[in-house]
């Protein structure tokens, strides 16, 4: 039943599957790729609020307010989308334990990575601030299919972290000089998780 409900999408990079402002009729997950969730203002500055890497599920919150999107869904590179119908989403949500409590941690760890990210934003440095918008896609409740090898600019970490490109690309050579990354062309490859965690917690 469920399966029949829920029908994907192909999305080629920058290509934008969900609009701010539209009407939030799905639930949505990443099949393949990565997407990003972000908005923009009237003069065209454009913040990223996440990443999204295949294996996750997002939009939980929106699905449960009922008013516009309030930020934009884009490609980063190709990528498929699943989307489960809200009337789905609301008919497991109200019978199924299981469901409901996977919910419940989602909205709990999500609530979570934006404290750590207003908490981030404001206190570190550069380099941290990186770290922790790395690190956070890491999340196993969030994003529990994530792989060593990150598809994001230096551009696109930029904006998950804040910082203009010139910033962002010498926090990322500080992250490698120490061993933690190896920044690539359109790609991050993770080498320590662990000590990059460390990292972005050096100066709280």
């Amino acid at each position: 039943m469920v399966k029949r409900d829920c029908f994907d999408r192909s999305y080629a990079p920058g290509a934008v599957a969900c609009h701010r402002g539209d009407a939030v009729d799905h639930w949505l997950g990443v099949i393949e790729g990565i997407v990003k969730v972000d908005t923009a203002s009237k003069n065209g500055r454009v913040v990223t609020f996440a990443g999204i890497p295949a294996g996750s599920w997002f939009g939980e919150g929106s699905v449960l307010k009922d008013e516009p999107r309030a930020y934009s869904v884009t490609a980063v590179r190709d990528s498929r989308l699943a989307f489960m119908p809200r009337a789905t989403f609301f008919r497991l949500l109200e019978n199924s334990h299981t469901f409901s409590r996977y919910v419940i941690d989602q909205l709990n760890a999500r609530c979570g990575y934006y404290i750590g990210l207003v908490q981030n934003l404001r206190i570190q440095e550069a380099p941290a601030r990186v770290a922790f918008c790395l690190t956070e896609l890491f999340n196993r409740q969030l994003h529990p299919a994530t792989t060593a090898t990150l598809g994001f600019s230096q551009e696109e970490i930029g904006r998950l972290s804040g910082l203009s490109r010139q910033n962002a690309n010498r926090a990322l050579r500080t992250l490698t000089d120490a061993g933690l990354i190896l920044a690539e062309y359109g790609a991050v490859q993770i080498l320590d998780l662990e000590g990059l965690r460390k990292f972005a917690h050096s100066e709280d």
